[in-house]
């Protein structure tokens, strides 16, 4: 299965085929308690906090809050800016290149449970930080920053190529 490309990103592709494109984008990790949320994407089956691409004009706290309800379908509030850092070079299944300017954001939750709300998910739920399912060591990062500290703590931003 392959994952729902935002509508500008087709046109855009209609244009440029496969060729890279640099897109700005967001994961959205959301802690309750000792909890984090996270998603089982259905193009892959990877356990990963929610992540999505960010829309023109739209500012990426913002699309992290909408990204978690569509994905899981409940009501989160941004509270930090945990890290910036660009994403490796990909090459998605139907062959478009990308690399992504990931914003990921220490999200709270506020009301309810979670399920797989859309197509992009074959599963949502809660884990305990201490029991995680298998994830790769990436995604493992943006949990580490966005829960490490407190409301206050500062943004990591990776300047490291």
């Amino acid at each position: 299965m392959t994952m729902p490309i935002p509508e500008f990103i087709v046109e855009l592709r209609r244009h440029i085929g496969h060729a890279p494109v640099w897109l700005p984008a967001v994961s959205a990790v959301v802690i309750r308690d000792q909890q984090v949320l996270l998603v089982q994407r259905s193009d892959n089956q990877a356990w990963t906090p929610v992540t999505g691409i960010v829309e023109p004009g739209e500012n990426p706290a913002d699309c992290a809050v909408r990204e978690v309800f569509e994905e899981a379908g409940i009501h989160v509030v941004p509270r930090r800016l945990a890290w910036v850092h660009v994403s490796d070079p990909m090459v998605h299944a139907n062959g478009d290149h990308a690399q992504y300017l990931d914003h990921v954001f220490r999200m709270d939750w506020v009301e309810g449970e979670p399920f797989a709300a859309d197509d992009e998910s074959l599963d949502a739920r809660w884990f305990d930080l201490a029991e995680m399912p298998s994830m790769s060591a990436d995604m493992r990062l943006r949990i580490e920053y966005a829960e490490a500290g407190n409301l206050d703590s500062p943004t990591v931003f990776d300047t490291s190529s």
